[in-house]
């Protein structure tokens, strides 16, 4: 499955809905502290920024984990952390590009985004849309959307010149 979580930052209003539904999905606590996806706020300027793990193709914390607790799920294309096997060393979280991995101190355990399983609840309950799960090749079909209609505009400004 070649899905991924899209973010339209633009869209999002803050609410940080999608944490609660995300710590209550994977902890039973409304505790946007457990949560797997983060909303980053610059309160003055008006922006919310959700941020989850990005399931890189060449995840570092994958490659840095020193007992081998982090691997690809094989079926939903997906980085995946056994607790199991996990020492708690946070290596994945220091090395992660994008703040992504985090760690729950109340269960001494690192968490990030598994995507549900297939059925992302931030996805379910996030009402404007800013948080979508998508097929890549419908990310790569949008973006060359924007990038046509801004190609067009320009062109428009150009004949008017």
């Amino acid at each position: 499955m070649d899905k991924v979580l899209a973010i339209e930052h633009e869209k999002c209003t803050g609410c940080r809905l999608c944490e609660l539904v995300c710590s209550v999905k994977h902890d039973g606590v409304s505790n946007p502290a457990r949560s797997r996806i983060r909303v980053m706020k610059w309160e003055a300027e008006g922006l919310y920024i959700p941020m989850a793990c990005r399931q890189c193709d060449d995840a570092p914390c994958l490659n840095i984990c020193p007992v081998k607790a982090i691997s690809r799920d094989q079926e939903l294309d997906f980085v995946r952390v056994d607790h199991d096997i996990c020492i708690g060393c946070r290596s994945c979280v220091a090395i992660c590009p994008f703040g992504a991995m985090g760690y729950n101190s109340i269960d001494s355990k690192v968490i990030k985004c598994d995507l549900c399983h297939g059925d992302p609840q931030c996805v379910r309950f996030c009402d404007v849309k800013a948080v979508n799960y998508v097929s890549t090749t419908q990310i790569n079909l949008n973006k060359s959307r924007e990038f046509a209609k801004k190609i067009s505009v320009v062109s428009k400004e150009a004949e008017a010149l």
